[in-house]
């Protein structure tokens, strides 16, 4: 029970690592809030934690949106009195190439639109989240906060402009704030997953799992529940002179590329 009378804000916590992580906070104790905009998985998931003697609730909250965060963060600290634990986990995809070319001749560019849309939940839902958590962390003195970022944050990847954009930048914002923060006692970490068997994931053709399977040197994808793992250990107190540090959780992929 690492996380005994803690409380968690997970966002993105309805589907997949989200979930998973949700599922990890809740078994050790924590009293998590589950924010997302799939409403069906979300309310069933918060029932589901409920329905064994755990603590979750859910709310529609669109990180995007400042005044939604805004709104939602002051309702908890009304109803739970404090937030610990903030694991900005919302994020999409939309790739595409920069500038796709045939025969020489320019077929199709990144949209604004594409770029725009991850630029904003990836980057700008994660610096809104933190801005409305940071200042109750700071008036308690404590908490810890953990970004999404992604391997190909650090290495890049192809056809992945917008999103490789948004990870990097995660890890710049990360940095700073661990800078920031820490004076009040307040962590900030990273975790950077590799190829993790999602749903999303496992729905794609097995000729590009397999290629994604020997990418990385321990020969498999990674679970869902890997990740889970690696932020329970920073959120905890076994990690209390850890800030500032992204770690990778995708079975040596770097030493592999």
């Amino acid at each position: 029970m690492h996380f005994k009378d803690k409380v968690a804000v997970v966002t993105g916590g309805a589907n997949g690592i989200g979930r998973s992580v949700v599922e990890q906070f809740a078994n050790e104790g924590a009293r998590v809030a589950i924010w997302d905009l799939a409403d069906e998985a979300g309310k069933k998931l918060a029932e589901e934690i409920n329905g064994r003697n755990e603590i979750a609730q859910y709310r529609h909250v669109n990180v995007t949106q400042s005044e939604d965060v805004d709104t939602a963060v002051e309702e908890l600290v009304g109803e739970w009195g404090k937030i610990d634990i903030l694991i900005n986990n919302a994020g999409i995809l939309r790739d595409g190439l920069l500038v796709k070319v045939k025969d020489g001749e320019i077929q199709k560019r990144m949209s604004d639109e594409m770029f725009d849309m991850v630029i904003d939940v990836n980057l700008r839902g994660v610096f809104i989240c933190t801005r409305a958590v940071a200042p109750h962390m700071i008036k308690k003195k404590g908490g810890v906060i953990l970004n999404a970022t992604s391997v190909v944050g650090l290495y890049g990847n192809f056809g992945q402009t917008n999103y490789v954009a948004t990870k990097s930048g995660v890890i710049g914002m990360t940095k700073v704030w661990a800078r920031e923060l820490g004076r009040y006692g307040v962590r900030v970490n990273a975790i950077a997953p590799g190829f993790i068997a999602t749903e999303m994931v496992m729905a794609m053709p097995e000729k590009i799992l397999d290629g994604m399977r020997q990418h990385t040197p321990l020969g498999r994808l990674g679970e869902p529940q890997d990740i889970a793992n690696a932020y329970a250990f920073l959120a905890s107190d076994q990690a209390s002179f850890i800030s500032g540090t992204v770690l990778s959780v995708d079975g040596g992929i770097v030493v592999g590329t």
